[in-house]
């Protein structure tokens, strides 16, 4: 399957981008939306006024003008690096958006009037309901409904898919997308949206990052990050006092930096950027959601549901055996099979004159082209043909076709539901086929379950999420699919009030729900769910009703939707873990060093041997604001998911974030302070 060029996560021009919007971020209206980073805002002023006028504060830190402006500029790195850090996540998103904008063109539209003729009109001017007709070669200009006709659209400018897609009136694969052009025949369109409108510049609004709110556990993890921001802050503030009770003055700068060093900056700086980074690795596979939520709510799943048709299975049921009752010729049933499918268009009717003619099957086909061909009706469940000689040919389901024979004064035959119980249980759909008042046998119409699928169920299965499918097909193929493909409940005979109700009973539990559809008898329970992944080849209201949109209308996709959902919260815990380890080891790296000269006790505690105090905090201020842009491709790519037990992902969590974001503070700042330590003995301090 082709793709679209995927934006590169370090280009040239979306890092020169993100460099000029780390500095336009300094506005304090932008800055108090990160409440972590915003202190460090404050400290760089702080500590810059300092500078300009070492006394501020106190006549004691005359003498300090170079000390205050390194901590200064330090603390200036650091909120670059932090902002740095959003903004190329941002700009990915952005970049994306503008290879979006290139697929819209100038577009004119052939408006249908009232009285069949058209007229060409520009695209921007069409309002919600006017009518189009698009031929051959024309680009569609605005989203809309397929109300007339059969085409082949090209979607690649949205989706990169290369392959056309089957565009017709009537059914769940009649909506179209503006900028997408009509590679063969002519549709009539009626748009369901105004210019400006469409989905196209709706994917252009969500895929920029910078428009994403919050979701509830980013909000949860930063009044965690306030709240231990708040903590330091009150231990910074005693130690002022401490500090003087036991012969050590300490400057507003090095409090400032202490302060900045002990709060957790480095997740408060790489906290925006793994959430936009979560909805761009969605994006990136061709699934656009519609918040951060939809894509946070995906790593939370604990149940799927799956339509069995095209997604379990490949959806088209075609014929592969005929088995007729006792009494009548294998040769009769396939004939009169045939003679009822030849008008009939569907998958299932195409596959069965197909293998009746490859089993010597030889019909005269006009010689039925006078006949009445029903189409099948969902009240009466049947579709077949009223023949020029009074025959009524009917076939489907079992129910259906015994009441049909029954009403004309026919008998049953007694092994009619061993057939068809024998079709149920080998997975396939049983086609009951009857001739007037008589039953002739049964159509055994085969759906495959895609391969690979029981693996990547029993994946799902490891992650803690149970699957449920929802199906149409009696209670023995149901049971049937289920075995095969391992799920691990099924629902037949489905409706779509079943499937809310399916929804609502597993939330009841506390479980949060995904599933995927694309019919407009989906949306009511696309928009039930908590993750709805709705198809982009479906109808408007699937599309509109979920929150979540495949490009390439591949609905197991869920399952990888899953993964990356998991991926997101597994990154951020794996990075907030790093950042408070780290914290900690900062802490007992600098106490020691700041306070030997007053408690030579503490020299026990100086296990890194730091060559000073002010060695100590202007490398420990050092060590504090690089590693947050060195955590920047974690943050954008994600740490790899695998589905293991959730016990044993914390303790490799912790044994790989913990343990080390306790170490790499000690060595970093233990290398630094050997470099930084003749500079500062030049500089006098």
């Amino acid at each position: 399957m082709s793709r679209k060029k995927q934006v590169s996560s370090f280009s040239k021009d979306i890092l020169k981008q993100a460099l000029i919007d780390s500095f336009k971020k300094f506005d304090p209206r932008i800055m108090i939306k990160n409440p972590v980073i915003f202190i460090v805002e404050i400290g760089f002023f702080l500590t810059l006024a300092l500078t300009i006028c070492p006394t501020l504060f106190s006549k004691e830190e005359a003498e300090l003008r170079v000390f205050n402006g390194l901590i200064s500029f330090i603390l200036f790195i650091t909120v670059v690096f932090a902002n740095f850090a959003e903004s190329i996540a941002e700009g990915r998103g952005k970049a994306q958006a503008d290879s979006l904008k290139k697929t819209r063109k100038k577009t004119l539209a052939k408006l249908l009037n009232s009285d069949g003729t058209t007229t060409v009109i520009d695209a921007g001017s069409l309002k919600k309901d006017d009518i189009v007709v698009v031929e051959t070669g024309e680009i569609i200009p605005n989203d809309g409904t397929v109300i007339e006709g059969i085409a082949s659209v090209d979607e690649s400018a949205i989706t990169g898919e290369s392959a056309p897609v089957i565009k017709e009136a009537g059914g769940d694969f009649s909506s179209v997308t503006g900028g997408t052009r009509v590679v063969s025949d002519r549709i009539v369109v009626e748009i369901s949206v105004s210019a400006g409108e469409s989905f196209l510049d709706k994917m252009i609004s969500l895929v920029e990052g910078a428009e994403r709110k919050k979701t509830p556990n980013e909000i949860a993890l930063n009044t965690l990050l306030v709240g231990l921001t708040l903590i330091f802050l009150m231990v910074i503030v005693t130690l002022f006092p401490m500090g003087t009770y036991a012969g050590v003055y300490l400057p507003v700068a090095t409090l400032i930096a202490l302060l900045v060093c002990l709060i957790p900056t480095t997740i408060g700086g790489l906290l925006s950027a793994i959430g936009i980074a979560g909805m761009d690795r969605v994006n990136k596979f061709n699934v656009i959601a519609m918040s951060g939520k939809a894509v946070e709510s995906c790593g939370d799943i604990d149940t799927i549901i799956l339509d069995k048709t095209g997604t379990i299975t490949f959806g088209n049921r075609l014929a592969s055996e005929f088995f007729p009752v006792n009494g009548v010729s294998e040769k009769d049933l396939i004939e009169y099979s045939v003679i009822s499918s030849l008008k009939d268009m569907t998958p299932e009717g195409k596959s069965i004159v197909e293998l009746g003619k490859k089993l010597g099957t030889s019909l005269n086909e006009k010689e039925y082209e006078d006949a009445e061909f029903l189409e099948f009706s969902a009240q009466t469940k049947t579709s077949g043909i009223n023949l020029k000689d009074g025959k009524k040919i009917r076939k489907g389901s079992g129910s259906s076709i015994k009441r049909f024979v029954t009403e004309l004064g026919g008998d049953i035959p007694k092994d009619l539901d061993g057939i068809v119980d024998k079709v149920s249980r080998l997975g396939g759909t049983p086609l009951v086929l009857a001739v007037d008042n008589k039953i002739y046998g049964v159509i055994y119409l085969k759906d495959t379950v895609k391969p690979g699928l029981k693996e990547r169920f029993e994946n799902i299965r490891k992650m803690g999420i149970k699957t449920i499918m929802c199906t149409g097909d009696n209670p023995l193929t149901a049971e049937t699919i289920t075995r095969e493909a391992g799920i691990d409940e099924f629902v037949a005979e489905c409706t779509p009030e079943q499937k809310i109700e399916v929804i609502k009973r597993e939330q009841a539990q506390g479980k949060l729900v995904a599933m995927t559809g694309d019919g407009t008898n989906d949306a009511p329970a696309l928009a039930q769910a908590d993750v709805g992944i709705a198809m982009n080849s479906g109808t408007i209201a699937a599309k509109e009703a979920a929150n979540m949109v495949d490009l390439d209308s591949n609905p197991t996709k869920i399952l990888e939707v899953v993964g990356i959902g998991k991926q997101l919260l597994i990154t951020r815990g794996a990075l907030t873990t790093f950042s408070i380890a780290n914290d900690v080891a900062k802490y007992f790296a600098i106490i020691p060093a700041m306070f030997i000269v007053a408690i030579p006790q503490m020299e026990k505690l100086n296990i890194m041997h730091l060559s000073s105090p002010v060695s100590a905090i202007v490398s420990a201020l050092i060590f504090n604001a690089i590693i947050i842009p060195l955590l920047v491709p974690i943050a954008l790519r994600g740490v790899k998911y695998k589905p293991m037990n959730v016990q044993l992902m914390l303790i490799k969590n912790l044994g790989i974030y913990g343990l080390g974001g306790i170490i790499a503070p000690f060595i970093g700042i233990k290398i630094i302070d050997i470099f930084i330590a003749p500079i500062l003995s030049i500089l006098g301090l």
